[in-house]
């Protein structure tokens, strides 16, 4: 009777560790306002530093959609570059983990997480659309 409470115990445990990781991270409030493009930043723009975005990871990106990885590894991105008083991030690289297992006679794999890096700026609300 205690193994299977303890069981069960480590089951739930381990279920609402993973259950918040299926979804995208979240935006922070004003976030929402930051432009992620590839495009350059326009003349008028202060400079504000790298900002790196992340989603997923070995344990869990497996129970997170390609979706959620993406949309939560640019939230993540314009987190920090609101964090930073930015309202434009030039998106300069992405990359999708893969994570693959198996032997030669049979090898499976799939996509755990995303990261992007960006420059983030600073640029008057008029020249980037915001007004």
């Amino acid at each position: 009777m205690k193994t299977s409470i303890y069981r069960a115990f480590a089951l739930l445990l381990l279920s609402s560790s993973i259950l918040p990781a299926c979804a995208a991270v979240e935006l922070n409030p004003g976030a929402e306002k930051v432009i992620v493009t590839k495009q350059p930043a326009p003349q008028g723009c202060r400079f504000l530093g790298t900002v790196i975005g992340e989603q997923g990871g070995s344990l869990s990106g497996k129970f997170t959609s390609n979706a959620n990885l993406q949309e939560g590894a640019v939230n993540d991105m314009k987190n920090k570059a609101h964090d930073l008083g930015g309202n434009y991030v030039v998106l300069e690289n992405t990359n999708a983990g893969n994570t693959v297992s198996g032997d030669r006679d049979s090898i499976s794999g799939q996509q755990t997480d995303v990261t992007h890096m960006g420059n983030a700026y600073s640029c008057p609300p008029q020249l980037v659309g915001l007004l």
